[in-house]
């Protein structure tokens, strides 16, 4: 199969062929999604084949507008016209109770809950307006690597098994959308995000618990993202502490390991005999845009033996750089032998 990308020209194109049932990768402001219609069951399934992610995953499904969840949804939480005003279009998932055989249990896992995002993107909103219907969107990668954050991240995974991906350059946040369940009394956060716990807090005006377990391999998770390991690159992974480069270079250059670095120029800067992927800045803004590409870059150059990444304070957008670089390494640390 011929992978075509799509420009902004040929929207229509790129709808066309989702509403016949193929697979089209769209750009959000968060990763690249793998589109399918979500009306379409046979479409769907041939995400996770393509992906190779395991059925039992829910998927997000994308929609245009708020209006296109009412056909799915059963009853809304209290606050969601709250919630929806001040973050859709935008990096925030919703999780509601739905009505029954209205989706299909390969979209929701067999779940009697479905999660809707409203992506910040205008190439992607009229993709899915033209194609007439909800769209599930997984991160458009092999299953368990790093998600992709430019149309050439999809190219390389994915080229000869989908259609065709609409490019629209690199997102802007760099890792996926916060997930906030509204399926209960309690707005939940089951993944965190751009839009961080504190954020929501100060506008809804309630305390908003984080739901930090880890997925084993064996349960359905009720959002994306939620299992112990993922994300991970071939290259081993391991969170360097702040006081613990030169120990872990040190161990590294006695085991005969060759190191890739992924971190802030304030400490890539001192080590420049490494493999390096440097963030823009030094903030947390661009650890958390360039985390996937530099996992990415750092496997893809195959000369690391091992990746030394950098952690960030788990607090506002920290919480999601650290979510995704634990999984990423599986949870490891660096420790001093």
């Amino acid at each position: 199969m011929e992978t075509k990308i799509f420009q902004l020209d040929q929207i229509s194109e790129a709808a066309e062929l989702l509403r016949q049932g193929e697979l089209v990768a769209f750009p959000t402001e968060t990763v690249y999604g793998l589109g399918a219609n979500a009306l379409l069951q046979e479409s769907v399934k041939q995400v996770f084949a393509v992906k190779g992610r395991p059925s039992d995953n829910p998927l997000i499904v994308h929609v245009a507008d708020f209006s296109m969840t009412k056909e799915f949804v059963e009853s809304y939480h209290p606050l969601t016209e709250k919630i929806i005003k001040n973050f859709w279009p935008g990096p925030l998932t919703v999780i509601f109770s739905i009505k029954k055989e209205r989706l299909s249990p390969v979209v929701t896992g067999g779940l009697s809950t479905a999660a809707f995002r409203m992506p910040d993107n205008k190439k992607t909103l009229s993709l899915i307006e033209k194609t007439g219907a909800p769209l599930v969107g997984p991160s458009a990668n092999t299953s368990g690597k790093p998600s992709p954050t430019t149309a050439m991240h999809v190219y390389h995974d994915l080229k000869g098994k989908i259609a065709g991906i609409l490019d629209d350059g690199a997102t802007q946040i760099g890792v996926e959308s916060t997930v906030l369940d509204l399926s209960g009394e309690v707005p939940t956060i089951l993944r965190p995000g751009a839009v961080t716990k504190e954020t929501l807090e100060e506008v809804l005006e309630i305390e908003v618990p984080l739901d930090k377990h880890l997925v084993k391999e064996s349960e359905t998770p009720k959002a994306p993202g939620m299992k112990y390991k993922h994300y991970s690159p071939d290259t081993q992974v391991l969170m360097i502490q702040p006081g613990d480069w030169e120990k872990a270079l040190y161990w590294a250059d006695k085991q005969g390991k060759k190191v890739g670095l992924l971190a802030t120029p304030k400490i890539a800067d001192s080590y420049l005999s490494a493999d390096r992927f440097v963030y823009t800045d030094n903030t947390i803004e661009a650890a958390t845009r360039g985390l996937f590409s530099g996992l990415r870059a750092l496997d893809e150059g195959k000369k690391a033996d091992v990746i030394f990444a950098e952690v960030f304070p788990e607090d506002h957008l920290g919480l999601a750089y650290m979510n995704r670089l634990k999984k990423a390494a599986a949870q490891n640390y660096f420790i001093e032998k």
